[in-house]
């Protein structure tokens, strides 16, 4: 049972030949010819995209460079004691880091467009993630390349091991004079670099690929040494990174549920607020009726609750309203009111005589039925007068025409007495007008 999960899981099964791997290893470390051209696309892509903001375009750039090449030759190199291709990796991939940072910074000193876009920012702060990203990218890549069935592994660790662009950040680093960008990308590419190697070196280890030289033990020490010396320098500053990034992760989701609770204090309400997660500092600008010392101090001490330092809190009034101008927007406010309820009477008389007809539609569709005699209807709204009286009231007048001789007195007072209520309105008139147009 165990043997065949083994089995399963065996690398080995799929080990392409030795000298397969080492020809293609060895021919992707050199850059001449193809492999020349390509980088320099790469370079000129990669700066492009990074300056336009082009995540498509960056993509690109990382699936066309060519850097895995001589990266993978420095594992494989160490892992074999091969130190001729070791130097010959070096040099190479000195030249193609060289190459980048002078096309890049070139190419960011003369550009007419110098802002620092989210592309940019974005490889400037390097953490342990990015460490765990390059090594088990890494690990995909070697052994996709040690494979016989290498599928479609290659493009996908181009992009997430992103070799290029952080070279290129480098490059805008330098060609702008912010040497942050050049210090934190550059880091950033010295990640990438040192443990997609790492990664190279432990497969070539596991898979046991041959030692074609003999080497010196004492050699091989002193190379191992170097390997661990490297790598924890490397590593190092990114758990420092890292710790930093959970630690302003934090404190952000803090002064999100700390402003929460001082949106509206006193009066007055908080318009905008600045937060500076690597100095601790939030800055919040309030509107309204002004704050008080005593308010202002009440905002600081609240922060306390969600562990951020009150010294770090510091308030703004943004503008302020006094009791005179409170009062005369409050007028304004009273006067407009006032204007929007006329205009919703006004739209609704306007509406109700529209609409009068077809609620004298309703009235006959309700009550022929009931009252076949009923042949048609006729609804309209009207004002009723007085003689020597100023008293105007309004009416709903509803005309029935019906067969001669027909609803005797009883049914009409119920008719009238149904229409009233069907109209809201007890002075609601109701006529019936027979076929030979003799008025009741």
């Amino acid at each position: 049972m165990l043997r065949n999960l083994l089995s399963f899981i065996d690398l080995r099964n799929e080990v392409e030949d030795y000298d397969t791997i080492h020809e293609e290893i060895e021919k992707g470390i050199v850059f001449k010819g193809t492999n020349l051209w390509i980088l320099a696309f790469a370079i000129v892509v990669a700066s492009i995209g990074l300056n336009m903001n082009s995540t498509a375009v960056v993509i690109g750039a990382m699936l066309i460079s060519p850097l895995m090449g001589p990266i993978n030759g420095l594992g494989y190199s160490i892992a074999t004691y091969n130190f001729p291709l070791l130097r010959s990796s070096i040099k190479n991939y000195g030249f193609a880091v060289i190459a980048g940072l002078v096309a890049s910074t070139l190419y960011f000193a003369i550009s007419p467009v110098a802002t620092a876009h989210s592309e940019l920012l974005s490889r400037t702060s390097p953490t342990i993630y990015d460490v765990m990203i390059a090594l088990f990218g890494g690990l995909a890549g070697i052994v996709a390349t040690s494979s016989k069935m290498k599928g479609n592994v290659i493009p996908g660790v181009a992009i997430a091991t992103a070799l290029m662009p952080p070279l290129c950040t480098a490059g805008y680093g330098l060609g702008t004079g912010q040497f942050n960008f050049f210090f934190g990308a550059f880091y950033l590419f010295t990640i990438n670099t040192v443990f997609i190697a790492l990664a190279a070196l432990m497969i070539s280890r596991f898979l046991r690929f041959p030692i074609r030289h003999i080497v010196d033990p004492d050699q091989k020490k002193h190379v191992h040494q170097l390997v661990w010396v490297i790598i924890v320098v490397t590593v190092l500053p990114s758990i420092y990174f890292g710790h930093q990034l959970v630690k302003n992760e934090a404190f952000g989701q803090n002064v999100d549920k700390y402003t929460q609770n001082v949106t509206v204090v006193g009066g007055a309400f908080l318009i905008r607020q600045e937060v500076n997660k690597g100095q601790r500092k939030v800055n919040l600008v309030y509107g309204g009726k002004s704050l008080s010392d005593s308010l202002k101090s009440e905002i600081k001490q609240k922060a306390r609750i969600f562990d951020i330092d009150p010294e770090g809190i510091t308030i703004e009034q943004g503008f302020a309203l006094d009791e005179r101008s409170i009062s005369e927007s409050e007028v304004l406010r009273n006067r407009i009111s006032a204007l929007q309820n006329d205009l919703v009477q006004a739209q609704s008389r306007e509406d109700s005589l529209r609409n009068a007809p077809l609620f004298g539609r309703q009235i006959f569709d309700e009550i022929h039925p009931l009252y076949p005699d009923i042949l048609s209807c006729t609804y309209s709204e009207t004002m009723l007068f007085h003689a020597g009286s100023s008293d105007i009231r309004p009416v709903s007048q509803v005309v029935f025409q019906i067969n001669p001789a027909s609803l005797n007195p009883e049914t009409r007072d119920k008719i009238r007495a149904w229409v009233r209520a069907r109209c809201g309105r007890e002075n609601a008139e109701v006529i019936f007008s027979e076929l030979d147009e003799q008025l009741e």
